[in-house]
């Protein structure tokens, strides 16, 4: 290897590792906070590491408000959501990459148009059809598992992702499935979901991660303490004026990112075997 591309191997690996410092540099300040009394939280200038660990702060924080319910309810939610997300995303995914139909790449182009649709532009009319529900049944209506849910079952981005991974699968490959007396919905579920593994993994993380730490929807549509998730729970550390319970807060936030933290190191292992099958499939 020649000095230029020594040097240039260096130079990369200089980049990777301080971008991956800054990266890093607030999750690691969240656990230096989280073990500081609240003085010290408030010290200036602020020191990284605290003088005295108070490891009562995750007992204390985890005490202060229902938090087993809250993760119950996160949990719920978040994987009922990644789940749908999947499902329909892989079957709209199939239909626009792999069918012939009139209209499909227009229809396919309008579908995209509602990522440009702001959230907050949805809000009210969801509120709204979510208590029209409630009036037929309360398990449809506010307050529920459904109201959490039910709007997010679906995905105009997880269609896009998933298209355009079908799209690489070659149509000799479907010929001879369907040949074989492979029908649609068994070509998708026995070839191209497994083929698929990166997009699917990358949308399963996405859709937990986006559903773990939603917190506007949940505040509006729950009214009642069994139905808040985690993200409700960390108000209880910050004060009606603003004030906050530094090191109990910093100490909610640690616990509360651990299942997103472990679902990432399980999705970046299915990450790599997925590269790895396309590489011996190549």
């Amino acid at each position: 290897m020649t000095f230029a591309k020594q040097f240039e191997r260096v130079v990369i690996h200089l980049l990777l590792i301080a971008g991956a410092a800054v990266m890093v540099m607030p999750f690691l300040w969240m656990i230096s906070t989280s073990l500081k009394s609240q003085a010290e939280a408030l010290t200036y200038p602020p020191q990284w590491i605290p003088t005295e660990f108070a490891w009562s702060n995750y007992a204390r924080a985890w005490q202060a408000a229902p938090f087993p319910r809250y993760f119950l309810n996160s949990g719920i939610v978040a994987v009922a959501v990644t789940l749908g997300e999947l499902a329909t995303g892989a079957l709209a995914a199939y239909a626009f990459a792999r069918l012939r139909f009139p209209g499909r790449d227009a229809l396919f182009t309008i579908y995209l148009g509602s990522m440009m649709i702001p959230h907050q532009m949805t809000i009210i009319p969801s509120f709204l059809l979510l208590n029209t529900l409630g009036e037929i049944s309360p398990a449809l209506g506010l307050d529920s598992y459904f109201a959490l849910i039910a709007p997010f079952l679906a995905s105009a981005f997880g269609v896009f992702l998933l298209r355009q991974s079908f799209l690489t699968i070659p149509n000799d490959l479907e010929d001879a499935a369907i040949l074989d007396g492979c029908g649609r919905l068994g070509f998708l579920w026995r070839i191209v979901l497994p083929l698929s593994r990166p997009a699917l993994a990358t949308l399963a993380l996405f859709a937990f991660m986006g559903n773990w730490n939603s917190y506007l929807w949940p505040l509006i549509v729950t009214n009642s303490n069994s139905m808040r998730t985690v993200q409700i729970g960390l108000r209880y550390f910050v004060g009606q004026e603003g004030a906050s319970q530094w090191g109990l807060l910093m100490a909610a936030a640690v616990f509360v990112s651990i299942p997103v933290v472990v679902l990432y190191l399980f999705v970046q292992k299915q990450f790599v075997q997925g590269i790895a099958a396309t590489g011996i499939r190549q």
